[in-house]
């Protein structure tokens, strides 16, 4: 059993006293394949989330040599995504990057094509490189451009590729496979025909319901997830320097917008959300902690974050974690230009739970102690 925290030994805790009669009463138990709740119950309920996760970052330096190198020794057809995934090293036993969030590198040539599938995880793509790039969600063929943000939600037929005409292209996937896991609720099946068909014009969602404050006005979107499938950077940028211009932001992630679906200013998927935060010349935000997981990739810029005391120093394309419950802030090491964080999240889910709770930084007007650098 593990060693009890000074503070639970107070009116309300599991404060029982061992001893041999009741040790000799669990192991009588046991044999019914029950146990003694004041045996768990200050470790199950903890005072505060626990987090499972490790704060990590994944330098894109380190990574993009070994992720090309997939390109010669495995086809996307033989292993349905050639994805290089992050692994927590908390997290190795369900593949995750932070807490329930799966996310990896896939990397595709000119004229290579992944077949079709669908899962009950949602899955999203932030496109790193590349051109020529696209994929296909339920008959919807979207294009996708460097720094555009992509959803297939839970349940959708999607599949990807690169044009012949185009580059070797990468992106980030995310995905809520642990979670699903987890919940014991994963499905997986491959497409009868192993790629989708549709005379949908290409970019027809982005077309359709990207304008920013409109609707098509005679169509009816009845899915639950957004219809907007894409949202391409230069509105999202566009969209974050303008917001700058008419406020101070917030004190803990700078100009910070939120990913959306039009028809009910919601999440565009049900269990993952996504932001887009602008960090101004030399910004240095103040700390704060939450519930949720968030990984982050770097957009744009440099600078560093400071994540439980540690502070991990990023460029563009770098990718790092989170997890629920540790201090961390954001630092714009530019003097003469912003930067960017894309990240995703479980907040969602948090929401619908009714899980999600905040808290700044109390101390050293709200920024924390550097004890050491990753």
């Amino acid at each position: 059993m593990t060693a009890k925290n000074q503070s639970d030994d107070q009116l309300g805790r599991a404060r029982v006293k061992d001893d041999a009669v009741l040790e000799a009463y669990y192991d009588d138990l046991a044999k019914y394949d029950t146990a003694a709740l004041w045996t768990v119950a200050n470790d199950i309920e903890p005072w505060e989330p626990t987090p499972a996760s490790a704060p990590v970052i994944w330098r894109h330096a380190d990574l993009r040599d070994k992720i090309l190198a997939s390109l010669d020794l495995v086809s996307p057809e033989a292993a349905g995504r050639r994805v290089i995934y992050l692994r927590n090293p908390k997290r190795k036993e369900v593949s995750a990057a932070c807490g329930w969030l799966f996310s990896g590198i896939q990397v595709m040539r000119p004229g290579e094509s992944a077949p079709a599938h669908n899962h009950a995880a949602s899955a999203l793509r932030f496109i790193m490189e590349g051109a020529g790039a696209y994929t296909v969600v339920d008959g919807h063929r979207l294009t996708l451009g460097a720094k555009d943000f992509v959803i297939t939600p839970n349940g959708t037929w999607h599949e990807h590729g690169v044009l012949e005409s185009g580059e070797t292209s990468m992106w980030q996937d995310g995905l809520d496979i642990p979670l699903t896991n987890a919940l014991e609720a994963n499905f997986y099946e491959v497409h009868p025909d192993d790629y989708q068909n549709s005379n949908l014009p290409t970019d027809a969602s982005p077309a359709s319901f990207g304008a920013p404050g409109l609707l098509p006005a005679k169509e009816k979107w009845g899915a639950f997830y957004s219809p907007l499938m894409k949202y391409s950077w230069d509105q999202t940028y566009e969209g974050l320097r303008r917001y700058a211009t008419v406020t101070d932001g917030c004190p803990f992630d700078g100009i910070i917008m939120r990913y959306t679906n039009p028809n009910t200013g919601g999440h565009p998927m049900a269990t993952m959300g996504a932001h887009m935060q602008l960090l101004r010349q030399g910004e240095h935000t103040k700390a704060h902690r939450h519930t949720g997981n968030v990984i982050y990739h770097v957009a744009k810029g440099q600078g560093y974050s400071v994540i439980g005391g540690v502070r991990f120093d990023w460029r563009e394309k770098d990718i790092f974690c989170v997890p629920p419950w540790v201090w961390h802030e954001h630092v714009n090491t530019d003097e003469g230009d912003d930067a960017c964080l894309f990240s995703f999240n479980d907040l969602p889910v948090m929401e619908k739970l009714h899980f999600y709770r905040e808290q700044a930084y109390p101390e050293n007007d709200g920024r924390q102690e550097i004890t050491a650098t990753a």
